[in-house]
């Protein structure tokens, strides 16, 4: 008789499994919201609305972190990544008016090393304190033999709310509104496969980022996403704002034309905010086409709101006040649903 087969034999160690899930689960209750009713372990996720709301609307958004998880195994540092998942969801959510409530991950591996899921449930608990919204629950799935022991993924889903009357989609952006950027320090999560392409290909990951750099080339690329969500709700409280923009893949003119009225053109023009070195960088050294840089990488701005002219100091305002530097980058004109990017 031949030898019984496990499903431990098989890849599969669910005790690894387990032991992950006892380490994780203080991380996980720290982000708690008063509406969250389930505990971790549970099958679903059960969280109530607010109070306050008078015909609440659920808004949600699912996403990861593109190809920056290479760059977190280059490293051997994964307490920063799931800052990032989290931050590309509840800042998606955010265009909408949305507050985020509760967020749900799946972490995907080739083995379940209960260390490395502890650090990753690190990074999406920070990233959820940062947000706001809770972290209710998700997966730990192990897949042996289609990925490599040392292999991740991270991705995960926002779930948020927004009062029906507050919805932002657009349709009252007009001409004459001006456009906010708000900044990014780093390339945040997209571009990621040209950026890596341009700055790592034959180059230590511990080398300097440029000359005179305070960090490497791995530290810079690695920098966790700025999460917008909260200044999004400060800046809708205080101002007269129409839409919000998220800008990732596909840059400012790939999001911007997301939430033109049809009647609209938005004028952006080059120059009126600082574009981060690394962006540079990427540029010279590929070299890669401005117009390709514009159409693949944010260039410093992570998210763009318009709102009323009468509004655009009060904007500037909150957006400081929430930690953000924050310039006006931009008009809305009468037009076709475009976005002209023009040097100023």
């Amino acid at each position: 008789m031949s030898d019984e087969v496990s499903y431990a034999a098989a890849g599969v160690d669910i005790a690894a499994a387990d032991a992950a899930i006892a380490r994780i689960k203080p991380h996980v209750e720290s982000t708690y919201r008063p509406e969250v009713l389930s505990n971790i372990g549970a099958f679903g996720s059960l969280v109530a609305v607010p109070a306050g709301y008078d015909e609440p609307i659920l808004v949600s958004g699912n996403d990861g972190a593109g190809t920056k998880p290479a760059v977190a195994v280059a490293m051997n540092r994964y307490d920063t990544i799931g800052i990032d998942v989290v931050a590309m969801c509840v800042d998606d959510i955010a265009t909408m008016g949305a507050e985020p409530l509760f967020f749900l991950d799946q972490i995907t591996v080739g083995s379940v090393d209960p260390e490395l899921i502890e650090e990753l449930v690190k990074g999406l608990a920070e990233g959820c304190r940062q947000a706001g919204c809770a972290l209710t629950g998700g997966e730990i799935a192990e897949h042996p033999g289609v990925m490599d022991k040392d292999d991740f993924d991270l991705a995960g889903f926002a779930v948020g709310v927004v009062e029906r009357r507050n919805i932002l989609d657009g349709t009252a952006v007009a001409p004459g509104d001006v456009i906010v950027g708000l900044a990014s320090p780093g390339i945040r999560c997209n571009g990621y496969s040209l950026a890596r392409k341009v700055l790592l290909e034959g180059v230590d990951i511990d080398t300097p980022a440029w000359p005179g750099a305070d960090r490497s080339v791995g530290e810079e690329l690695l920098m966790p996403s700025v999460i917008y969500s909260p200044t999004i709700r400060g800046l809708i409280d205080a101002a007269e704002v129409h839409a919000a923009a998220h800008i990732t893949g596909g840059g400012l003119p790939g999001n911007l034309v997301r939430v033109l009225a049809s009647n609209t053109d938005a004028v952006v023009e080059r120059g009126s905010w600082e574009v981060p070195r690394v962006f540079r960088e990427i540029a010279l050294r590929g070299p890669v086409a401005a117009a390709e840089m514009e159409k693949v990488f944010n260039l410093g701005v992570g998210m763009a709101v318009v709102v009323s002219k009468d509004s655009v100091d009060v904007a500037l305002e909150a957006a400081r006040a929430g930690g953000h530097d924050a310039v006006v980058i931009g008009n809305i004109v009468e037009g076709s649903a475009q976005v002209r990017i023009e040097d100023r």
